[in-house]
Parts: C-alpha cells; structure tokens; sequence
C-alpha cells in the first residue's frame, strides 16, 4: 500500500529476480519452517519466506552477510524479490547468522530444494528423466597440518589446561617441546612427539581437574585413530569435519566432496550429499536418487562416470527401470578382450584362437586381508596343448590348459563394455559432459570451490544454498527462453470454428 511501490515499474519483466518469483512460489517456506519459531513468546520473528530470499541473493551474486543487506537497502529489484517496500527497514546482517545456525536446519533444504525441483515438474520447466551424478570437491577454508604440530598444539593445551586448573604448570614437567623441524626422518619425528605427548598425558591425569581431563580426552580421542599417524585423520584445529581426499591419482586435497544429482537435459540440480574428503563416490547414491524420485522425477536415464560402475549401484538403477550410462571401471572388470570375449547362451569364454572353455567352478581367494569370490574357467587341454600361443598364454602357471579366473560379475559387465563400445552409447554419453559445466558455474562464479565456514554442517548448508541458486538461475534462463504457448487458445479457436462451419454446413479444411 506505498506509494513508493510505484518504483517498482522500473523494474523490466525480463530481470532475473522477476522471471524466478514468476516460475517458484515461495509461500512454503514459512510453513516449512514454522516449527522453528516460538509463536506465542518474545517479539514476532522475521518471515522465513523473507530470511530465506536474502540467502538466495546471498548466493546467486555471491554475497557476504553484510553486503547482501547493504546492496538490498538501495537496490529495487532486490527490494521487490524479498516483498518489501521501498522504505522498509531490513534486518540487521548478523540475524542472517542465527537464521541459518538456528532455524535452518540440513533437512529443511533438501524439503526446499525438493519443492522447488517439484514445481519444475508440474510446471513443465522439468519434462524428462534423465539425470547424471557426480562428485565435486570443495577446499576447506583452513590449511592442514603434520601430525606433529597437531600433537604440539595438544601438549600446549594440556600445559594452559594444568595452569588454569593449578594455577601453573608443576615444575616435574618438561615444557621444551621437542623441535620435530630439525629431525630429518619424518617418521622419527612423528614418534618422538607422540611419545613426548604420551609422556605428559600419564603425568598430568592423576593431578588437573576438569579443564585438564578434557584436554586428556581430546588428545586420546585423535591418536587412538589409525589413521592420525598416517596422515589421513583429523589435520586441523580449526575445521575437525575437513579430510584429505584424492583429486586424481597423484594430487590430493583437504576439505570436503559435494555429490550430487542433476537432469542432463534442464541441468538443474535434485538431491545434494555432502560428505568429508576421504569420502567414496557413490557411497549416498541410494539416499540421493530417493530424494529425486521424491521431488517428482521418474529417473529413466542415469548417467556417470566410472567411479559409479559397481554392481550395488547398476542393480538400483536397473530396479528403478533405468538405462545405465556408466564407463566400465576397471578396477570392476579385469579381463584382456583382444584375447577373450564370451558367449551369454553357451555361458562360455573364447581365446582368440578359438578355443573355449570346457569347465566352470566357483571359488574364493584372499587378498589384502579379505576374501573374494570369483568364477575359475577351464579350456579345452586338447586344444591349449598343440595352441602355438601356450607359452605366451600360460606363462609360469602350471597344467595342461589354460584356466582364466574373473569375478563373478565379469559375465555380466563383458555384455555391458560391449554396449559401451557402439555409437549409441557413445551419442548417449554425451550428455554427462553437462555435469562438467554445473561444477564450475558453482565453483567460479558461487564461490563453493572453497568453504565459507567450518565443520560439516556449515560446508553442507553453503553446498546446499548453492545448489538452490543456480537452479533459480537456470529456471529464469528456461522460462526466459520459452516461446508463449498458443495452443490452448489455438485449440479454443479450432472448435468454435468447426462449431460456426458445422452449423452454416459448409466444409471445414481440416488443415485450418
């Protein structure tokens, strides 16, 4: 009811804010969130609706909390997305902190970005079922360090522990911290400062009280994990939740992977899982893919990389009724096939020569501590015998023919690789490449290349935020591009046409 609302006109029907309010209706949000406010005591809150738009400008223009209130204040196309009048005060930045540590918990944004992905579908803005998967890292906003400066900063929380609860540190203790710096060997190093930081965790339990119990614990706690020592536990202070984690197979980082599903063809995003950096790809796709089939997609395709081909992962999507475009991984399918292929039917595998296999048994084998199921195929000995390959073939191994030994899925993934290798698959595949360009409008342009805060929970939210703004993006980008459809007032037309003609008895052209 301002007048000032009449600055709103300035505002271009095409501007990305006003084509996002057009396609999402955010009414839900405050339902969604009303059991996180107290209605009957202290003063009446900000609308959630409200708290929650501010964070989607927050991170579709990659804002911090002070600047997004800042550029709000004056800016009339933000005014107008949150509902405001131009006069209206908004709130101070530092209740954008409270709302998301307090009222905006990890499930209330997977419910929005499932409601919103929902919309699409009944909107039309989503009309197919394939969708791809993937993983993406996102560097934590500390550095990691040695254990051996993990285990320093440990002993000088015992010492300041003992000096709050005694007043000082006793004198029977030795406050020279070894210098790890100057030892040479690193393993050396690392046990002499555990055997330092054991030393003085025996001496300080029988004398502090609380303060020093906790600092006890805490140290316990980290060197009872295996792998602390090996560098491949708890690296920060600052960010516990952080973890190394492999790029490829000679770079690593440290922080934390955002996997995620996305629709190949609408490329937006419908189930987000961030996990540590030490996590397996893959590992979440069973609570992810429900979390897409929930916001009202019906998955026909699904698409990946060779990190997804494992038999838990092709047997779910199979269960859903979807075609699987995953590479073959070859850490899951170990046969050479210039030298054999196989025969479903017959249940048979072929040598290049032309001999095949004549016996199947079933057996285990132990390898790195776990055992191992797998199939051992025998071919003919009459023709492994007079074979001018044998020795090439057989090398070392002993017997009259040769036996090939797979895994008992090795069947199954040959007919797969087979598929794999013709134009179809290859047209196909084409559109994972899709995910590729998701990663880095996230990474470049909304800045989830590197964490904003610490701990799982606040990385999780940020990946999570994120993912709602490039969705509202591409939604404004679809709905912007879309010719108006005519066809409903086109059909309208047609019957009151054929209706005039019918009754005038004259013949309607049925291409009108």
């Amino acid at each position: 009811m301002s007048l000032y609302c009449m600055l709103y006109d300035k505002i271009p029907d095409s501007h990305l804010l006003k084509r996002i309010e057009k396609a999402v209706d955010f009414s839900f949000i405050n339902e969604l969130l009303a059991d996180s406010y107290c209605k009957n005591n202290g003063r009446p809150a900000k609308e959630p609706e409200m708290m929650m738009k501010l964070l989607f400008l927050q991170h579709i223009y990659g804002l911090s909390d002070v600047k997004v209130i800042e550029e709000a204040t004056y800016n009339l196309s933000y005014l107008w997305f949150l509902g405001m009048n131009p006069e209206d005060e908004l709130p101070d930045p530092s209740l954008l902190c409270k709302f998301r540590k307090s009222r905006l918990r990890e499930f209330s944004l997977d419910d929005i970005l499932a409601e919103i992905v929902r919309q699409c579908v009944e909107n039309g803005v989503i009309k197919s079922g394939s969708i791809s998967i993937d993983t993406t890292h996102i560097e934590a906003n500390t550095v990691k360090k040695v254990p051996e400066r993990i285990m320093k900063h440990l002993a000088k929380k015992i010492f300041k522990a003992l000096e709050q609860d005694l007043g000082a540190v006793p004198s029977e203790f030795d406050t020279n911290i070894p210098n790890y710096k100057k030892i040479a060997d690193h393993k050396q190093a690392k046990q002499t400062m555990k055997d330092y930081l054991e030393g003085v965790m025996a001496k300080a339990a029988p004398l502090g009280k609380e303060e020093t119990k906790t600092a006890i614990a805490e140290a316990k706690e980290i060197l009872s994990d295996e792998r602390f020592i090996l560098q491949k536990g708890l690296r920060s202070f600052v960010d516990k939740d952080a973890r190394v984690g492999r790029k490829s197979k000679t770079t690593n980082f440290f922080g934390y992977k955002d996997e995620y599903i996305m629709t190949t063809d609408e490329r937006i995003i419908t189930a987000v899982e961030v996990r540590s950096g030490e996590y397996v790809d893959g590992t979440e796709f069973d609570t992810l893919l429900e979390r897409t089939k929930t916001a009202g997609i019906a998955p026909t395709e699904v698409y990946g990389d060779k990190a997804y081909f494992r038999k838990d992962i092709l047997d779910t999507i199979k269960e859903n009724q979807a075609e699987a475009y995953i590479p073959v991984s070859a850490s899951s399918y170990k046969v050479n096939e210039e030298m054999y292929s196989y025969n479903k039917d017959s249940d048979e595998w072929f040598c290049f020569m032309g001999n095949h296999t004549v016996k199947k048994e079933r057996k285990t084998t132990q390898k790195r501590g776990q055992t191992y199921e797998l199939f051992s195929y025998t071919f003919d000995k009459n023709q492994c015998i007079d074979c001018p390959h044998r020795d090439k073939c057989m090398g070392s191994l002993k017997g009259k023919a040769k036996k090939l030994r797979v895994s008992v899925n090795a069947a199954e993934f040959y007919e797969i690789n087979q598929f794999q290798k013709t134009a179809i698959f290859q047209e196909k595949y084409k559109k994972r490449a899709a995910h590729e360009w998701k990663n880095g409008e996230m990474k470049r342009f909304h800045g989830l290349a590197r964490a904003r805060g610490y701990g799982l929970k606040a990385v999780s939210t940020q990946a999570k935020l994120t993912a709602i703004a490039v969705n509202l993006k591409r939604i404004a980008a679809i709905i912007g591009g879309r010719k108006p459809d005519y066809s409903p007032i086109i059909t309208c037309l047609r019957f009151l046409l054929r209706k005039f003609h019918f009754r005038q008895k004259l013949l309607l052209p049925s291409n009108i």
